[in-house]
């Protein structure tokens, strides 16, 4: 007999934390029904005191989904708690998820509080939360910094409390997987009641052992798994979903399965790719670009020879299809939605005419369409109805001369002109920007990433603009890394233009 591991997807909560990374809720909703067609067993969908965009979002995840148990974040206070039950009226599953630090780097210098003090504090939040729902999930934060014996009085106290699942994190991702292990595997041995609850992992990346603390935590007795798509979260990241999934699906021998539908992991890997403006780097485990790709001879002739020489996992397992159709020029309307159906993306038919004929547009400059290409392009069209438009942009440079960029704005159907030069065309075009937008606002960071090699490839722009104190994030694609530059700007002015 197999062991069920439970799959708890907190993209939306602690995924969302990354900057720049914020959804709306029409968004979330959509990436809730993807993580309920892959299979996920809890969606973690926000944090509702945080925010009313946060406690709107749970309101409507608990509506539009249907078999997964909706989870709602809160710390160990009393307003945090009820107002995460009201968030999560509709659920059908609801859970309330708990917690409170327990290291004592937290208790000292977050808490200023003691040990006792805590664990009085984390009863009173899990019996509190129990007024509201059967099912309540307690974090110890830091537990991974947390002294084996406290984390044990803690976790007891809790379970008799009326838990029902029991979080162990590693909030900072210090722990070794041996060390984190032995601490699921202590708990295992040395707490009363502990087998008739669930215990949880909760991995940081920090030092890159995510994944491995998470499977060291499965193997010595947790069965939920907290895990987030393509890896994303707070600093380095949380644990990954698809590595997860994948290796147990690997490793038949552990006996333990999960409930995901792995055909659909690169699907919704490149939706929330897409909808974050979050690019997967090449080499990630699983869903990066260069996974399943072989450039060395010797790999490429055993490959052929024999695919499991070099690849333990079927591309198809994983949702991509080897033979797959190729989108050029003369690729038609039911070519482009048929990759977008694989890549997890459904248009209607105003939208679809729209992105084909970006598309063609597209297709004529560049050489090769790749599904960044096309996510980037579907992408863009979600910042159509932007208050700041770009109605034309020229740009002069070149050796010898000093860049000048002329630009007309859209702002609100009123149309606006400006000229400027520049250390470069980027900056001389920007300059020309800040000469029709009156505010004293600084670029911070400026990135941008290439797509694959050539140099008609499409260009990623991310940059953050920083006004009155506050940041904000924009973002664009194009083949002309000048255009992908203003228009990254301009979304990133958008945020904050009222």
């Amino acid at each position: 007999m197999s062991d069920r591991l439970f799959i708890f997807d907190t993209t939306l909560r602690d995924g969302e934390q990354v900057p720049g990374c914020q959804l709306n809720t029409v968004e979330k909703i959509q990436v809730a029904k993807a993580l309920e067609g892959l299979g996920v067993d809890v969606i973690e969908a926000g944090f509702p005191v945080s925010s009313p965009g946060d406690f709107n979002s749970v309101v409507e995840i608990s509506k539009a989904v249907t078999w997964p148990t909706i989870c709602a974040l809160t710390r160990a206070v009393e307003n945090d708690i009820k107002v995460a039950a009201e968030a999560l009226k509709y659920a059908k599953h609801g859970r309330i998820h708990t917690g409170i630090g327990t290291s004592d780097y937290h208790i000292k210098y977050k808490f200023n509080s003691t040990r006792e003090e805590i664990i009085e504090r984390a009863v009173s939040a899990v019996k509190y939360a129990k007024k509201f729902v059967e099912d309540v999930q307690f974090y110890a934060e830091d537990a991974g910094r947390t002294d084996n014996e406290y984390l044990a009085r803690v976790i007891e106290a809790v379970i008799k409390a009326g838990a029902t699942v029991v979080n162990i994190p590693d909030t900072t991702g210090y722990c070794l997987p041996d060390e984190f292990g032995g601490k699921i595997r202590f708990l295992k041995e040395n707490v009363k009641g502990i087998d008739n609850v669930t215990i949880a992992t909760h991995c940081h990346n920090d030092l890159g052992m995510a994944t491995a603390n998470t499977i060291s935590g499965i193997l010595n007795g947790a069965r939920q798994a907290e895990v987030t798509i393509n890896g994303i979260g707070e600093r380095a990241g949380n644990t990954s979903l698809e590595e997860v999934a994948m290796i147990f699906k690997s490793h038949h021998d552990l006996n333990i399965e999960t409930n995901i539908n792995t055909q659909k992991i690169y699907g919704i890997s490149r939706m929330v790719s897409s909808l974050m403006n979050m690019p997967v780097q090449p080499n990630k485990a699983i869903v990066g670009r260069n996974a399943f790709a072989h450039s060395s001879g010797i790999h490429q002739d055993g490959v052929l020879k024999n695919r499991e020489s070099y690849e333990i996992i079927d591309p198809k397992d994983v949702g991509i299809d080897e033979n797959s159709i190729v989108l050029t020029a003369r690729s038609g309307r039911a070519a482009l939605k048929h990759r977008l159906h694989i890549l997890g993306v459904e248009l209607d038919k105003e939208k679809l005419d729209k992105a084909y004929s970006d598309f063609l547009k597209l297709a004529d400059r560049k050489k090769d369409i790749n599904d960044d290409d096309i996510l980037m392009l579907v992408g863009k069209d979600r910042s159509a109805n932007a208050r700041i438009a770009i109605d034309y942009l020229q740009v002069t440079s070149g050796i010898g001369m000093r860049p000048v960029a002329s630009i007309g704005l859209n702002i609100a159907g009123e149309k606006f002109e400006a000229a400027a030069s520049g250390n470069g065309p980027v900056d001389a075009a920007i300059n020309a920007v800040k000469q029709i937008i009156h505010r004293k606002m600084t670029v911070q960071e400026f990135l941008i990433q290439a797509i694959t090699k050539g140099s008609d490839d499409v260009g990623k722009v991310h940059i953050t603009v920083s006004y009155e104190g506050v940041h904000y994030y924009g973002f664009s694609a194009n083949t002309d890394i000048v255009a992908a530059s203003v228009e990254a700007f301009i979304d990133a002015i958008n945020k904050f233009i009222v």
